[in-house]
């Protein structure tokens, strides 16, 4: 005789959290209110342990850090009302990111909402302008429910997915029949056509290929290595937009780095592109560039093959062949009877490299370029990175060179503050063995200060480098070069290693590479988190970006 005691329990809230443990989730990230203890303790029940958080915002950066290191989505839950609407920036974020998040709010019960009215707002219509799709919870389809809100954010283009958790339906009996969940698989390979027939023979001819590659390429396992081996093989050189920097080594010589943000990097990329006799644009989302990304060839002259999980609707830029598949399987097909040749022969990829080193020097006295590069001498090849939003993170993102996908992470969709250091809790959650730096302007650490408690409670220690100009530096550049009155961009310096020793951290102020490099040593032996704040003069970007 069954013991039905011993049975799990089969609420809605313990169906949402045993699909998401099913799906990889470890970690759930949030502050939770009155409305969501259910699912925080069915999350517990599953598995999935609960990160109490100061700011709904971080907690979702938090989460998404998780996911780049383990692949499963990211876990946000809020509670209603405030709670929910704190989380807005972050889960628009995971739209224009494409990460796939799902964002769990409590709710007033239907019946109540019609006349209940304290804290109680039409949470679905708000998180339908950020996310994939909401959906709201019931206990006869909580199954269904769950496996569609995974599905839809896994599928391509990944994304967020918020769902809806009423109150007493948390807790209601519900069918325990699985439901199983819609297929969300990548498109297949591309069948054999006259467009691929037409794209071989373009690459059979090219003498000067070039290849982009993007936010595509992360959200595909095994596409990564499939463009490296292809650019190796068929000598191809590679640029790629920031987030997917690491996809080739970018110590390898067909590695152009990053691009989408620096004009000084753009001088040497772009007339680089316009010499290519055929660009391949290998799982290339333009949502990361900027407006010089903006039709940056003439596809009526030019050859263009692009592969991409989606049709291209956004207008940055078209292509003569468009493949709509999976990248891997769309190379190995592309590349099928293809005997490879020799490419650039004038060197142009080589020169360019060559370009973009006079363009981001490492030897500067002091300044930002001096603080990333003694960074990147100190710390260990393989340090995950993290960047704010700022002038700081394009110099970072030229000069922090990476060996490995998702190596640097950051927010380039959104392009939103107060990132870097959620990031980095969140990446040195996910992986303790690994050193994890994140780097920010003194704005966007001012925002999210409180997130140290979190990583005091966690024992965690990563590193935070602080560039502390004491003005909002990016801003205060375009603000001169508008020929405006400064307003508005200045702000008082702060002792921020103060701040770090008083949650529990270590806390260190250089204003020379000597010191800074010091720092990062002891860092580097601390078993709790350090801030380095890194002094430097207002206008340290000035031709530098």
């Amino acid at each position: 005789m069954t013991d039905e005691t011993a049975l799990p329990p089969s609420t809605p809230a313990d169906i949402l959290a045993r699909r998401l443990h099913a799906a990889g989730v470890r970690h759930a990230f949030g502050m939770p209110g009155g409305e969501v203890l259910s699912f925080v303790a069915a999350l517990e029940r599953a598995g999935i342990e609960f990160v109490l958080v100061k700011h709904e915002n971080s907690g979702g950066f938090m989460a998404e850090a998780v996911h780049h290191r383990t692949g499963a989505p990211a876990l946000l839950v809020a509670t209603l009302g405030p709670g929910a609407l704190n989380a807005i920036n972050v889960v628009e974020n995971a739209r224009q990111d494409r990460v796939p998040m799902i964002v769990v709010t409590g709710a007033v019960d239907a019946d109540e909402a019609q006349s209940y009215t304290h804290q109680v707002l039409d949470q679905q219509a708000v998180f339908r302008t950020v996310t994939k799709g909401s959906f709201s919870m019931t206990a006869g389809a909580a199954d269904v429910t769950a496996a569609k809100a995974l599905a839809l954010a896994l599928a391509p283009r990944q994304g967020p997915v918020h769902v809806d958790l009423p109150i007493r339906v948390a807790d209601m009996a519900a069918d325990p029949a699985p439901w199983p969940a819609p297929p969300a698989p990548l498109p297949a390979a591309p069948a054999p056509s006259p467009g691929l027939d037409t794209a071989r023979a373009w690459l059979a001819d090219a003498e000067r290929p070039l290849a982009i590659a993007g936010l595509d390429v992360l959200a595909e396992p095994g596409a990564a290595e499939a463009v490296a081996r292809f650019c190796t093989a068929h000598g191809v050189p590679l640029v790629t937009s920031y987030k997917a920097k690491g996809v080739l080594p970018e110590d390898h010589p067909l590695s152009l780095g990053g691009a989408g943000l620096s004009p000084l990097a753009d001088r040497t990329l772009l007339p680089l592109v316009a010499a290519a006799d055929l660009v391949l644009c290998l799982g290339y989302d333009p949502i990361e560039m900027r407006t010089g990304w903006r039709n940056p060839w003439d596809p009526a002259e030019k050859r263009v093959i692009e592969i991409a999980h989606v049709r291209n609707d956004h207008g940055m830029h078209a292509a003569g062949i468009e493949i709509v598949a999976g990248v891997a399987p769309s190379l190995a097909a592309l590349s099928r009877d293809v005997t490879p040749r020799r490419t650039w022969p004038a060197g142009e990829p080589a020169a360019a490299r060559a370009a973009l080193a006079r363009a981001f020097p490492r030897d500067a006295l002091w300044g930002p370029e001096a603080v990333i590069a003694t960074c990147r001498e100190i710390l260990p090849g393989d340090t995950l990175a993290t960047a704010d939003s700022g002038a700081h993170r394009i110099l970072l993102s030229q000069m922090w060179a990476c060996s490995e996908p998702k190596g640097l992470t950051q927010s380039t969709g959104f392009c939103t503050m107060g990132c870097a250091l959620p990031l980095a809790i969140g990446a040195k959650l996910a992986e303790p063995g690994r050193v994890v730096a994140g780097f920010m302007g003194d704005a966007g650490f001012l925002m999210v200060a409180g997130e140290l408690a979190t990583a005091a409670e966690r024992g965690l220690a990563p590193i935070f480098v602080v560039f502390a100009d004491a003005e909002l530096a990016l801003i205060e550049l375009k603000q001169r070069q508008r020929q405006l009155p400064r307003a508005g961009v200045s702000f008082g310096r702060h002792d921020f290693a103060a701040i770090a020793r008083a949650f529990g951290g270590e806390g260190h102020t250089v204003t020379n590479r000597l010191e800074l490099a010091e720092a990062l040593r002891a860092a580097l032996a601390s078993e709790c988190f350090t801030v380095i704040s890194a002094v430097i003069p207002g206008g340290s970007y000035d031709g530098r970006i």
